[in-house]
């Protein structure tokens, strides 16, 4: 087997590893949410989704996923998403908006401590998890 291709075997086990290692129960999604526009002016608004994300704490994976469905947005104007548990700040992130108006954050919520070798939950129990968005007006009278 030649260099190349074996660069592309491990390649690609390394990414259905990597795939498989990303849970579908470790979430919070924009589906189901409270979400509020405050106009900025007469061309934008501001946008905030407030959802539950919850992790269980028997977790095994290490990844969780903030994901936004396609939809309206602004260029240049980055989504902010804010982590609270309960009242207090845990984590915050910028991410870039994709062109068709989706993003998607991933992030730590297990870890493994190099000095004892043990895992290490980031992020365990419930979550206020706050999105902001800027979008295009739809209303023309703001």
């Amino acid at each position: 087997m030649n260099t190349k291709s074996s660069i592309f075997l491990i390649t690609s086990i390394m990414t259905a590893f990597a795939i498989t290692l990303i849970p579908g129960d470790i979430s919070a999604e924009t589906s189901q949410n409270i979400i509020t526009v405050t106009p900025i002016n007469e061309e934008i608004s501001l946008r905030q989704t407030v959802t539950t994300m919850s992790i269980p704490q028997d977790n095994k994976f290490p990844w969780g996923t903030v994901i936004g469905a396609a939809s309206d947005y602004v260029e240049r104007y980055p989504v902010i998403i804010q982590f609270y548990k309960g009242e207090d700040p845990v984590h915050f992130s910028q991410v870039d908006v994709k062109g068709d108006g989706s993003y998607e954050y991933k992030f730590r919520v297990r870890s493994l401590d190099t000095a004892t070798g043990e895992a290490v939950n980031v992020f365990e129990g419930d979550y206020t998890v706050k999105i902001f968005r800027i979008i295009s007006n739809t209303n023309q009278i703001v």
